[in-house]
């Protein structure tokens, strides 16, 4: 083995620790084109703002700082909302970026989602294909990124499955599914909205919720006990939890413990 070699293999063996040690993402696979990696709730994928937050695409260049230097580069694939857990799927060379890229565009990334929702749907499997806009765009929303079913929007499919249906008494219902969304596009809070429109919203999701002033007064105030008796939990319960490219491989990701414990009834 060359020092080059010696000194790629100890940097990747002690970064991985790092990695699962800050338990904001762990690493799942990792080769010469991409990385896989199952981020935690709460942490942005890529910088919004310039206030120097914490996010996957910043962590990842400290993570992969040796190959950045030779060339290399972080073009993130599949981008998660800051609440959305689970994998997500990053290039490390140019040629696998736009190769990624591609197959994205085509469709050919195979993405499955665990969702949480409020009641019991009466259906074990349904499609939805509905276009999705941005609500401001045809009608009065006070949240910019607010999406909406409209006739004129983008063409947007998902399919849904009923993976369990159980009971937990809250302050808010006490019907409760676990639903995996198999997403046939790639549209902005496409899963989110669908299951909306199914009148299934997801739980603790505070722009498609039961009011979407929720949403205003968290950004305004934090979480506070009020939005925890109208929304139950402090982020929505939507994680990312498959990933399958033919040829390429397959990830998978278990729900992480915070939704686990919610559905452990």
């Amino acid at each position: 083995m060359t020092l080059r070699s010696e000194i790629k293999s100890a940097l990747s063996a002690s970064r991985e620790n790092l990695a699962n040690e800050r338990h904001d993402f762990g690493v799942i696979e990792e080769t010469a084109d991409y990385i896989v990696v199952d981020k935690s709730p709460l942490l942005l994928v890529h910088p919004t703002k310039p206030n120097g937050a914490r996010t996957l695409w910043g962590e990842l260049r400290n993570l992969l700082a040796f190959e950045i230097a030779n060339g290399g580069q972080v073009s993130i694939v599949n981008r998660l909302d800051r609440e959305t857990s689970g994998l997500v799927l990053v290039a490390k060379t140019a040629d696998a970026a736009r190769r990624f890229g591609l197959l994205m565009q085509q469709q050919r990334i195979a993405k499955e989602y665990l969702a949480i929702v409020w009641d019991w749907p009466a259906w074990e499997t349904k499609v939805v294909a509905a276009p999705l806009a941005r609500q401001g765009a045809h009608g009065l929303s006070l949240i910019y990124l607010k999406q909406a079913v409209q006739a004129a929007g983008a063409e947007a499919q998902t399919e849904f499955r009923v993976e369990r249906r159980f009971h937990r008494q809250t302050s808010a219902g006490g019907k409760f599914a676990l639903i995996r969304a198999l997403p046939r596009t790639g549209r902005t809070h496409q899963i989110r909205v669908h299951l909306a429109s199914l009148g299934h919203v997801i739980v603790g999701d505070k722009i498609y919720g039961p009011d979407e002033q929720h949403y205003l007064r968290f950004i305004e105030t934090g979480w506070t006990p009020a939005l925890e008796r109208a929304l139950l939990l402090p982020r929505h319960a939507l994680h990312s939890a498959r990933l399958s490219i033919d040829g390429v491989g397959e990830w998978q990701s278990s729900l992480p413990p915070d939704l686990a414990d919610w559905t452990a009834v």
